[in-house]
């Protein structure tokens, strides 16, 4: 009798902890999604319901972003969205990428007033964003510029022979994949490519002529693919001026007259809801007990493998130290 009753005690016991990790589960639920409505509305989300400035970064290499885009087209469409700040911190990338971009924050600024706000890097196709903006405003640090187009590829042709390997081809004329790595360029494989590059930097030429006060002339004798520092750019009027968000702000109210009062909101397509529910409330979790930095570089770990697989195929416009010479 003494064990059936030790055991009824135990299974009782058994009871109330099952019972109180089931309500701290459903607690830890509940809070999660109060957590997760509190960080919406600390992240701007929930602000978008309210006439408000739109913050908007265009960061890392350019390529044609379908989800980038599909962000800048409800931004111009938001009946609550005033104006928009773009933050661009990015070296360059794709021609076609920079040309959508571009293209797309031209649609925003036919609606509404659009600023341009350059980081520490704003060159090549970072710089063809920056003058879709109405008003470029750069640090006197920022790298700027580097306005040029550039097509590279690798000849390995000398090291394949070196080691007895020998590349065999069948096409059906002499320019079809050309130039190739695996053979020295022709004459004309070189003269094809070259006449696209320049046909893609005569474009970058007029789009800069266009959005800049002076001419093609002039245009183009700044567009030797060197990079400017943003006091530079300013003397020679590619940017309009030295500083941050608080000038542009200034500018918004002064000439478009925004009210300096509106809250400026970040939109992003990035958010915790990327990774699903349940990274989300570990997130916020996180976020309370000051571990969010950590749990975030986990979540984020395939993300960034991802991000380094980048190809850049196509012609580039790109700017980099190393490439500096031939941007």
């Amino acid at each position: 009798m003494a064990l059936e009753a030790d055991a009824l005690v135990e299974k009782r016991r058994l009871r109330r902890r099952v019972s109180f990790w089931r309500l701290l589960a459903v607690a830890v639920v509940i809070f999660a999604i109060f957590a997760i409505g509190l960080s919406n509305r600390e992240n701007g989300l929930a602000l978008a319901s309210r006439n408000h400035i739109a913050r908007i970064s265009i960061e890392g290499i350019i390529t044609n972003d379908r989800k980038k885009i599909e962000l800048l087209n409800k931004a111009r469409d938001s009946d609550k969205v005033k104006a928009v700040i773009f933050l661009i911190n990015s070296p360059g990338g794709t021609t076609t990428g920079s040309e959508i971009l571009f293209e797309a924050i031209r649609d925003i600024a036919a609606k509404k007033p659009v600023v341009t706000v350059l980081g520490t890097v704003a060159a090549s196709g970072g710089y063809i964003a920056a003058v879709a903006g109405d008003y470029v405003v750069a640090r006197g640090n920022t790298i700027t510029g580097s306005i040029g187009v550039i097509f590279q590829w690798a000849d390995v042709a000398a090291l394949l022979d070196k080691i007895g390997v020998k590349m065999e081809e069948v096409k059906s004329s002499p320019l079809k994949g050309a130039p190739s790595p695996f053979v020295p360029i022709s004459e004309d494989a070189r003269r094809v490519a070259q006449e696209m590059v320049v046909d893609s930097y005569d474009w970058f030429v007029d789009l800069v002529a266009e959005r800049r006060p002076f001419d093609k002339i002039r245009a183009r004798q700044l567009a030797d693919g060197r990079v400017y520092t943003g006091r530079q750019a300013l003397k020679t009027k590619l940017i309009d001026a030295i500083g941050g968000e608080k000038e542009a702000r200034a500018w918004l109210t002064k000439t478009k007259n925004i009210d300096q009062k509106l809250k400026v909101v970040d939109w992003s397509k990035t958010t915790y809801a990327d990774f699903g529910l349940a990274s989300n409330t570990i997130m916020q979790l996180a976020r309370v007990f000051g571990l969010s930095q950590l749990v975030g570089t986990g979540l984020m770990y395939e993300k960034t493998l991802r991000s380094e697989r980048l190809r850049l195929d196509g012609l580039v416009a790109l700017w980099h130290p190393s490439l500096a010479e031939g941007n």
